[in-house]
Parts: structure tokens; C-alpha cells; sequence
């Protein structure tokens, strides 16, 4: 019975061990199909974005540059005014029309003097 018992003991164990390299490879066989699966969807999206690629290159390739600069100068009309008496006396005038011309007044005093009665107080 010892002989009979280690036979069976061997089988089990044959058994055993070729259930786990049986295990082993068809977990290896699953691995591989979701590898190559994934493999295939990366390949076809790398595929369909270098299509897009290509289109977009041979549509930059028939546009021209747009770029204008366009410069454009500033007008100014500068008038030099002569003042007219409207509400400003007559020196005011003169200054005011001597800096315009860009003269140097010859005096801010009035040319004539100042009246001689001063005022009263009340």
C-alpha cells in the first residue's frame, strides 16, 4: 500500500502542478489578446490622427500669408489762432496774440496810468 499510496501521491501532484502551468499559460494567452487588442485601438487612433494630420498640413500648405501692415499716418492741422475781441480787452489781445506768434510781450504794465481818484469807503 506504501507504493500504491506514493503513486497516488505522485499523480496529485503531477496533477497539481500541470493544473497551475495550464493556469499559468492561459492567463499569459489572456494577457497577450488585451495587449494586442490595445495595441490595435493605439495603431488605429494613431492612424486616424495622422489622416487628420494630413489634411490639416496640405490645407495650411494652399493658404498664402494675410498679413498686411497698414500704415496709416496721423493728419494734424494746426491752425494758429488770431484772438478777436469777444469779451477780453485790448491787452489782453496783445499778449495773448503775441504768444501765439511767439513773440515776447514788451511790457505787462497798462500803457496808460491808472486812474487818480481812488475809491471811497462808505
Amino acid at each position: 500500500m506504501n507504493g500504491r499510496a506514493l503513486a497516488v501521491v505522485v499523480g496529485l501532484t503531477i496533477a497539481a502542478g500541470g493544473g497551475w502551468i495550464s493556469r499559468g499559460w492561459f492567463e499569459d494567452a489572456q494577457r497577450l489578446t488585451e495587449e494586442r487588442a490595445a495595441r490595435l485601438v493605439a495603431d488605429a487612433a494613431m492612424a486616424r490622427e495622422a489622416d487628420i494630420a494630413g489634411v490639416v498640413e496640405s490645407r495650411l500648405a494652399e493658404l498664402d500669408a494675410n498679413e498686411r501692415i497698414i500704415d496709416r499716418g496721423v493728419i494734424r492741422e494746426i491752425q494758429k489762432p488770431i484772438y478777436r475781441r469777444v469779451c477780453l480787452g485790448d491787452d489782453a489781445i496783445r499778449l495773448l496774440n503775441d504768444a501765439a506768434a511767439g513773440r515776447t510781450a514788451e511790457s505787462t504794465e497798462p500803457p496808460a496810468q491808472m486812474p487818480g481818484h481812488p475809491a471811497t469807503a462808505d
